[in-house]
């Protein structure tokens, strides 16, 4: 079951750092990069040499890691941001446009379905939302306008599983892009292996695991012969994947996105993240065994404990099925009232209070006073 995590504990660490000169990754911390001659300048601008152009688009430490995440997903590469929401914006953003619709299942994190509700609107871009129990309402929603299915691979806090072999089946016989957050679950779930298009991270929570580095990042795969991308309703991109070929969908996201938005990366969060990444494999095995053993003492010790291992959670056929390496750090505790919840938060003496996820300590909040008080 572990085999993944050992092979990326080995990989990881031998890629992040060098076998000559720095050992650590160096932090390329320029704002602007010289081209040497201005045929070079050109090269660069058009596409056709790789080398930084601006920080704005990308540095050598933040390829270092985008490489890196590639790996990991499968990818033809990725495009490291500046947060988790930054990903997402990016991942859709890249797709839709004014008059667009989305598509959403399960449950998801407080910013992304802020994103999807109120901001998104704004520039006509509508989503349509569904349970992990409605997928065959799904169907029947998409449109000509539709651009995306978008989806948690765990609900975060709903520990909700979504069907997610099931969903890419859906999106890919309809043409659809299918992109999934895979925040809480990275090395866990193979993402583009199940079908996705993009996989989109928040890297500040299990990948740089200590609250040091807020950052995200998107993982494409490749452009295929007679792909979905190729028809009428992603017509925008076809210049892109002309001119681009197989990594049409990281420059599409580059050009249309990022460079006139700029949720780039910093260098040194880079490096940080660079850093969780060594190691990332060995916190995802024990975080699966941990997890587990607290819901099950939990639950044995009277709470109202919800965690998709536990055999009365509405998804643990699914858990044990498509789960085998656990379903990441969180566990859901229905307290009753906000005045239990406060009294546990207050008398805990290893818990810490904060908005955040996947960290090297405990972590804990009451969601409805905070992330989803609106």
């Amino acid at each position: 079951m572990m085999k993944r995590f050992e092979e990326f504990s080995s990989l990881f660490v031998q890629e992040v750092g060098s076998k000559q000169g720095p050992v650590s990754p160096v932090i390329a911390g320029s704002a602007a990069f010289a081209y040497g001659d201005p045929e070079q300048a050109e090269a660069i601008f058009d596409g056709s040499l790789k080398a930084p152009l601006y920080a704005r688009m990308g540095n050598p430490t933040t390829a270092r890691l985008e490489n890196l995440l590639a790996a990991m997903d499968g990818g033809v590469g990725a495009v490291a941001t500046a947060s988790g929401m930054g990903a997402i914006s990016l991942a859709l953003l890249s797709l839709a446009d004014s008059g667009d619709e989305i598509i959403s299942i399960g449950g998801l994190f407080g910013g992304s379905y802020a994103l999807l509700t109120q901001t998104l609107p704004r520039y006509g871009i509508t989503t349509h939302f569904f349970t992990t129990d409605e997928l065959d309402r799904v169907e029947s929603a998409i449109t000509p306008n539709t651009k995306a299915i978008f989806l948690e691979s765990v609900g975060n806090p709903s520990l909700r599983l979504p069907d997610m072999a099931t969903i890419a089946a859906i999106a890919n016989r309809h043409g659809v892009a299918l992109i999934i957050d895979n925040t809480i679950t990275p090395l866990a779930i193979e993402p583009l292996k199940l079908g996705a298009d993009m996989a989109v991270y928040s890297t500040t929570k299990i990948m740089a695991g200590n609250a040091s580095a807020l950052g995200g990042a998107v993982v494409f795969r490749k452009i295929v012969e007679n792909d979905k991308f190729l028809t009428p309703r992603y017509a925008r991109v076809h210049p892109v994947i002309k001119k681009m070929g197989p990594g049409a969908l990281i420059a599409n996201a580059k050009k249309s996105v990022m460079r006139d938005l700029g949720m780039s990366a910093n260098a040194f969060a880079s490096y940080l993240t660079l850093l969780g990444l060594e190691t990332l494999p060995l916190r995802m095995e024990r975080i699966a065994e941990s997890t587990e053993a607290l819901a099950a003492k939990l639950a044995d010790a009277g709470l109202a404990v919800s965690h998709p291992s536990l055999p009365g959670h509405p998804d643990h056929a699914r858990y044990l099925r498509d789960f085998p390496k656990g379903c990441g750090t969180l566990i859901t505790l229905d307290m009753g009232s906000k005045e239990a919840a406060f009294d546990l938060l207050r008398q805990s003496k290893m818990l810490t209070l904060t908005a955040n996820i996947g960290d090297s300590r405990t972590l804990a909040l009451h969601m409805a006073s905070t992330i989803y008080r609106d």
